[in-house]
């Protein structure tokens, strides 16, 4: 029994050894890089050493996504009108591509969704409704699906876009159908598991958030005028809030915190804040500021502040998580981007294409070190993501790769 007992425990490590999960704004899909330590807490006056850049990645969004075998982003052929998934070694060579049909070159062109790495596979939204699932060491097609011949899914302005999230067997997706508005689909072969009606909106952007709150699991995400709970375990429909802008752009994952729910859009929308029921079926609005009307950059909540950039102005927030009040900001820091938080320290990636370091403190914001990026064309909207004290930044065409160990 004991001989049996070890041998039992050893295959468990070895499956959690061999596990891997790289997925949009880190680990928490919160842009929270908490388990990198030992970094730089002040760059060389021309910022950190870069490593190398691969700059065969056509136009596009996409960010990348890294494990401790190999980097996974997604690329276009201009010519073709194509995407593709890429996967690179940690010495930046390619390792595999793999073309998964149509992708966006009719107005800000490219890849827009960023791969999800679950274990040995990777899968993949594009621009057209295409959910792609691929070997994860050779980029060999598993399956492959359709969502709008096959679930009703319906395309919005600039293509749809969303980074997928998992949980067990299901990985999720918003396909804006009027019955099928949000679907799970079966990890290993791509088949339904349940849809959600919602409220029968279309897509907004958005990738979504896993949270556990009273009890049992929800997918939180926003759709073009609402956002929803859904319960993960059967796709029961929990609650919806109201939260309606100019262009039905609702980009940003929500955030959450015991108990608390934070949403931010842009288009002069802001952001609000909604408390779960402990039962988790309702939701109640407890604050809301529009001084912050972030598109796509995301935000970081870190020791009950919120912080973040503008989508109309280039202005740097920090708010209070209990109350939404402003509690400093700053025009100094670099251009309104995205941000995402490691070792106590903000990195800021502007759409001017500068990188700042800055440390958030009491009182302000206290901007350490910038650099501007060297490589790339056209919009610096893909986020940034850190791995193994290396940080990854895309540019379009480019991906650059920093050492930013002490």
């Amino acid at each position: 029994m004991k001989k049996s007992f070890l041998m039992l425990l050893c295959f468990a490590i070895m499956l959690q050894s061999y596990a891997q999960i790289a997925q949009w704004r880190g680990e928490n899909r919160d842009g929270k890089y908490n388990n990198e330590t030992e970094l730089l807490k002040e760059w060389p006056e021309d910022g950190p050493k870069l490593l190398w850049h691969f700059d065969n990645l056509g136009p596009g969004h996409s960010s990348a996504m890294v494990t401790d075998e190999k980097i996974y982003t997604v690329g276009t052929d201009k010519k073709e009108k194509t995407g593709f998934v890429i996967a690179l070694n940690h010495k930046g060579k390619e390792e595999w591509r793999t073309e998964y049909g149509e992708e966006w070159f009719k107005d800000w062109d490219g890849s827009r969704s960023s791969p999800l790495v679950y274990n040995d596979k990777v899968y993949m939204m594009s621009s057209f409704g295409i959910v792609i699932c691929l070997n994860a060491d050779d980029g060999k097609e598993i399956w492959k699906v359709d969502l709008f011949k096959e679930y009703g899914g319906v395309n919005i302005q600039w293509g749809v876009t969303e980074s997928l999230a998992f949980d067990g067997e299901k990985i999720f997706v918003t396909i804006g159908g009027v019955d099928a508005n949000v679907i799970a689909l079966n990890k290993d072969n791509g088949e339904l598991i349940w849809k959600c009606k919602g409220k029968s909106e279309a897509s907004a952007y958005c990738s979504p958030l896993i949270i556990e709150h009273g009890g049992r699991k929800m997918l939180v995400t926003m759709t073009a005028e609402h956002t929803l709970g859904i319960e993960v375990s059967s796709g029961e429909l929990l609650w919806d809030f109201e939260h309606i802008n100019q262009y039905a752009v609702h980009s940003n994952t929500p955030v959450y915190k015991d108990g608390y729910l934070y949403l931010v859009s842009g288009y002069k929308k802001g952001c609000v804040m909604l408390e779960i029921a402990e039962d988790g079926n309702s939701v109640k609005k407890i604050w809301s500021n529009k001084d912050m009307d972030n598109k796509l950059g995301g935000v970081v909540e870190v020791d009950g502040k919120i912080y973040g950039s503008s989508g109309g102005k280039n202005v740097w927030y920090c708010l209070d998580w209990k109350t939404g009040d402003v509690v400093y900001t700053s025009k100094k820091i670099i251009n309104r981007g995205n941000i995402i938080y490691a070792d106590g320290l903000l990195y800021c990636y502007g759409q001017d294409g500068k990188i700042a370091l800055v440390e958030p403190t009491d009182t302000e914001f206290n901007t350490i070190s910038t650099f501007k990026i060297e490589y790339g064309e056209r919009q610096h909207w893909a986020h940034i993501s850190i791995h193994n004290k290396k940080l990854y930044v895309r540019h379009g065409t480019s991906l650059m790769v920093y050492d930013i160990s002490k």
